[in-house]
């Protein structure tokens, strides 16, 4: 295959997603990933090192730890961020690379799990007051404001992270535009915000509400929107598993997508949309040019920010 130029390079994490548990005190009408609190059984660690044991040597580098939100004033709560951390230290110790997103956490659960990932990660969605009388109707931890807290908290704590919207859930297209404003201001302060998703939502099985979805053909547009809106340096990132068609996909690289996010063998927030997997990407994108090739779970420009432990397992993991 000819050399491709890094402006014709698109990037994947070869990942794996582990659950520590359904559970969650939010009720977002368009979720497909939560059940009821105490309806969920917690993921115990020796099932995940039995899990994590049987990926060695499979490719797959990236641990994300994708967790339903235990309530803040939840007497467990203590325990489900031990648990997090826990699965972290247990993912590190095998040889993997972990990026947990797990909803809202205060300042101190953060500052605890900065030391056990290698980036982490919470969708802002939408900074629309209004969602909370629809779609967040019963979902206390979208309020905007506690989402982009938890974002200048990161770039305080020199967290690499992950951000995103999500369109079609009753946004305007100012709406969206405020959103990566917001982003965008904040990653200005800190310098931390090494991708963000825009990601459209896809109806599921599983939500209790029901939104049509975003329609595909508007998303290259939201695409050239947040490349214009958000400085270079914030890599933007679209779910392939969630675009049917090819040309919409290969329409939103040319319109600045260079990243194509974790693709392991489930999508755990859409669990109706498998994952494209490799091969059948290089399908598509190679004869229009593109070259797919890995990355690790945090970007390159932040690897010199990490601590010894976790620069030399991102060394070990096959990353320099």
């Amino acid at each position: 295959m000819l050399t491709t130029s890094a402006s014709r390079r698109i990037t994947y994490s070869p990942a794996y997603t582990l659950v520590p548990t359904y559970e969650c005190f939010n009720r977002c009408s368009y979720c497909n990933f939560r059940q009821d609190p105490g309806k969920s059984p917690w993921l115990e660690l020796p099932e995940a090192e039995r899990i994590l044991k049987s990926l060695i040597g499979t490719g797959i580098r990236e641990i994300l730890i994708l967790s339903g939100e235990v309530h803040p004033n939840s007497e467990k709560r203590s325990d489900w961020c031990d648990r997090l951390y826990e699965l972290c230290e247990l993912a590190l110790g095998l040889g993997f690379l972990p990026h947990t997103n797990a909803g809202p956490l205060s300042f101190q659960e953060m500052a605890r799990l900065k030391t056990v990932n290698v980036s982490m990660g919470l969708m802002v969605e939408q900074v629309t007051p209004s969602l909370g009388e629809t779609v967040h109707r019963h979902a206390p931890s979208k309020v905007p404001a506690v989402r982009l807290e938890q974002l200048a908290w990161a770039g305080e704590l020199k967290i690499p992270f992950t951000t995103g919207l999500l369109l079609g859930i009753g946004e305007t297209p100012g709406d969206r535009q405020a959103t990566l404003e917001a982003i965008g201001q904040i990653h200005q302060r800190w310098g931390h915000i090494q991708e963000v998703i825009i990601q459209p939502y896809r109806p599921g099985t599983h939500q209790s509400g029901e939104a049509p979805g975003f329609d595909l053909r508007e998303l290259p547009l939201e695409v050239a929107r947040a490349r214009a809106i958000l400085p270079e340096a914030v890599a933007l990132q679209v779910p392939p598993n969630l675009i049917e068609e090819p040309e919409i996909l290969l329409a939103c690289l040319e319109a600045g997508c260079r990243d194509l996010g974790g693709i392991g063998p489930t999508d755990e927030v859409n669990p109706d949309y498998p994952h494209l997997q490799v091969d059948r990407l290089k399908r598509i994108l190679e004869p229009a040019g593109w070259e797919l090739v890995e990355r690790s779970p945090v970007y390159p420009q932040y690897y010199g920010e990490l601590s010894p432990r976790l620069r030399s397992q991102l060394i070990q993991a096959g990353y320099d």
